[in-house]
């Protein structure tokens, strides 16, 4: 496709696909509604999350509440298509098994970063979609999140048609590193948000 034909991630005159689905998790949008099973997820998860998000995020006082409030934001902006968050569930929809997070690189906190290419071929504003992901701890050993990525790939690339998909996490959050690593991704840029100590790797 040519960069005049080229339909932005938040284009509104995109069709946003359906969910993904497999036989043990489907994604669809988050709303407040999954207040109490996300924080479920979130608090049993939360060592790697405030790795992942290089902050104090979720702190112990974290509260259903609090959750509900940040849910509605990411609601806000999902149906704003500013960005688009999905909860992951269990197939009967009961259990939060974590979320997927799509941005474009116009996202503020983007916008914000300092992002450094590491090879000559990486140009960030070719990027079409910025992917963040966790997995909720329970289901880490299952093997779920490479499963999860796997789906997220083929969804990026064949219902999104989205060619130029990159996924993120934090160096210091070494397993996911190492997942990423291994699904035969590469770094093609390093990003640097401001008042977080570590590093982002951006693989493409």
């Amino acid at each position: 496709m040519g960069e005049a034909e080229r339909m932005l991630l938040i284009d509104p005159g995109r069709t946003v696909p359906l969910e993904p689905r497999t036989d043990e998790f489907f994604l669809r949008p988050i709303t407040v509604a999954d207040a109490a099973r996300d924080y479920e997820a979130v608090m049993e998860t939360r060592e790697d999350l405030r790795v992942w998000e290089q902050s104090s995020w979720p702190e112990d006082a974290f509260t259903v509440e609090a959750n509900a409030k940040d849910l509605a934001d990411l609601e806000r902006r999902h149906l704003e298509r500013r960005a688009f968050t999905y909860t992951v569930l269990d197939p009967g929809g009961a259990e939060s098994l974590g979320c997927v997070y799509i941005f474009p690189t116009t996202a503020s906190f983007l916008a914000k970063a300092t992002v450094t290419a590491v090879s000559e071929e990486a140009v960030w504003a070719d990027v079409d979609a910025v992917v963040y992901f966790w997995i909720r701890a329970a289901r880490i050993s299952s093997g779920l999140e490479a499963r999860l990525l796997s789906a997220l790939r083929s969804w990026m690339a064949e219902d999104w048609a989205l060619a130029r998909t990159v996924f993120v996490t934090n160096e210091q959050f070494e397993r996911q590193v190492r997942l990423l690593d291994a699904a035969g991704l590469r770094v093609r840029f390093e990003l640097r948000e401001p008042a977080k100590a570590g590093t982002y790797l951006v693989y493409g």
